[in-house]
């Protein structure tokens, strides 16, 4: 497998620029998670990497040689780019076996060349090369479309939201199938997808696309731990945030004094808080207290609405779902730290930012 490097890539259509100077760099044989929102380039940057569109600067690189640039372009079927579709997109007048080697020499396709090695590479039954894929599911047809993608031994395998359509039990299953298969083929692989739960779990660098241009590009812990902004911060999962002053390396606010992740900060900032980083005690002196005013249970956890005593501030906190508490109940919360802190733009905000709020935001910065 090889390394895929872009460098100050842009694509536009009329006026509309599409992709705005986007870099990105994966090292060969990693797993790279591309998340955005619809519309915000990845289809786009999908076909420029296949070969389906030209750019208009910049330029793509894949194993060190140029497929991509404004003098440059690599027809697709020279790329060597395995791509995976959203619903697997098997031939379904051919057997398993004829799909899986479907895009190799005719002499290979004959021999059925690495099926059974494939097919267990992802999980399935060897004699499953005899089936029609209309009697498989959409999760061992997924894994099908991946063996197909894997066989001409690709530079790059691309997955383009490859999990989509499936239930969330046969998406589990699925997606931890086709990672394995990846990881056990060494691939350079670039997932395209916009569920944030998927990116984080399932790549080991992510990088959020927004409006064309690269937000972040970082490992999923760092990126959902330190992301760039407030508004990225709402887009990756719940977050609160507070104001709060920084000084001397600690950052102080409503819920106390705390050391932070970036001590060069200084005066007035946003403190970036997760749900899951407050833990619950039993009320006592000298500590934040809140109450429960709502929770939502989900059995594995629940949420809890929480109104603090000092103020009119009301936060989330994430808890496990095995303890019980009830409306009303009083409690005293503590924050597992260090904390991220922003520098702040404008007045502090004290309420949980949801991904549609932070959407909301981030289209307007």
């Amino acid at each position: 497998m090889s390394e895929l490097s872009i460098q100050g890539l842009c694509k536009r259509f009329a006026q509309h620029r599409v992709i705005d100077q986007l870099d990105l760099h994966l090292t060969a044989g990693s797993t790279l998670a591309l998340l955005g929102p619809s519309g915000s380039g990845k289809t786009t940057l999908l076909r420029m990497l296949c070969g389906f569109e030209h750019c208009d600067a910049g330029s793509i690189s894949i194993g060190g040689t140029i497929v991509s640039s404004p003098g440059i372009h690599l027809p697709p079927e020279r790329r060597r780019i395995g791509y995976v579709p959203q619903e697997g997109a098997l031939f379904p007048h051919l057997k398993v076996a004829d799909n899986i080697v479907f895009g190799l020499p005719r002499s290979l396709r004959k021999q059925r060349h690495r099926v059974a090695e494939l097919l267990e590479m992802v999980g399935l039954p060897a004699d499953y090369a005899d089936r029609a894929p209309q009697h498989l599911s959409g999760g061992q047809q997924q894994r099908v479309a991946l063996a197909r993608a894997l066989a001409a031994e690709p530079a790059v395998v691309l997955l383009d939201e490859p999990f989509s359509a499936l239930d969330s039990g046969l998406r589990n299953d699925t997606r931890q199938a086709v990672m394995q298969a990846l990881q056990a083929a060494g691939a350079t692989a670039v997932l395209v997808t916009h569920d944030q739960s998927e990116a984080l779990s399932c790549g080991e660098q992510v990088a959020v696309l927004w409006q064309g241009r690269l937000l972040q590009q970082d490992s999923p812990a760092n990126l959902y731990r330190h992301p760039r902004t407030p508004e990225l911060a709402g887009f990756l999962g719940e977050s609160i945030l507070l104001a709060g002053v920084a000084t001397a390396g600690r950052v102080e606010c409503v819920l106390g004094g705390f050391p932070m992740a970036d001590s060069k900060l200084q005066g007035a900032v946003e403190v970036l808080i997760r749900p899951e980083q407050i833990r619950l005690g039993p009320p006592a002196p000298d500590t934040v207290q809140a109450t429960v005013i709502g929770m939502e249970y989900f059995g594995h956890d629940a949420t809890l609405h929480l109104q603090l005593r000092q103020g009119q501030h009301i936060i989330k906190a994430r808890t496990s779902g095995w303890h019980a508490y009830q409306h009303g109940q009083t409690v005293a919360l503590a924050v597992d730290g260090p904390l991220t802190v922003f520098a702040q733009q404008g007045p502090g905000r004290s309420t949980a930012e949801t991904p549609d709020n932070a959407r909301f935001l981030l289209s307007q910065s």
